[in-house]
């Protein structure tokens, strides 16, 4: 394995099937997705004005899916360095490694499907951002 510390990066998944019977993608756990996943959730119905997030986690990874309508996603490392991803095919996830703090913004349709390498624990989450970028310092 890699010294180098891992990155967001969108993860694009085979879509089989065409338009006259509709698609299916796959996601197993240590091919596309790149750990053993631990928890699966999903959120739905969040009103487009709303802003979520607003935490980072410590270890946690996660690959991150629009399955309807559009997300974007902004997340920042705790060098401050800041980028965007907008998700708008569900066969396209985001790959977000632990360290990084996170704000996310819905279509008025949109369900995101989260893939988690951890279960959960309210201890492994960062939510204060001050305290989060002090241990970028």
């Amino acid at each position: 394995m890699s010294d180098l510390p891992e990155t967001p990066r969108l993860i694009e998944l085979k879509k089989i099937g065409g338009p006259a019977l509709g698609y299916l993608s796959v996601a197993e756990a240590e091919k596309e997705v790149p750990f053993e996943i631990r928890r699966v959730y999903w959120t739905y119905h969040t009103p487009d004005e709303v802003e979520r997030g607003h935490h980072a986690h410590q270890r946690l990874r996660q690959v991150i899916f629009a399955v309807s309508g559009i997300i974007r996603i902004e997340l920042e490392a705790r060098s401050g360095v800041v980028e965007e991803f907008s998700l708008d095919r569900p066969n396209t996830g985001l790959y977000v490694p632990g360290g990084y703090w996170r704000r996310m913004h819905f279509s008025h349709n949109a369900v995101l499907l989260c893939l988690a390498s951890e279960e959960y624990d309210e201890e492994e989450y960062i939510r204060d951002y001050e305290a989060f970028r002090k241990e970028g310092e």
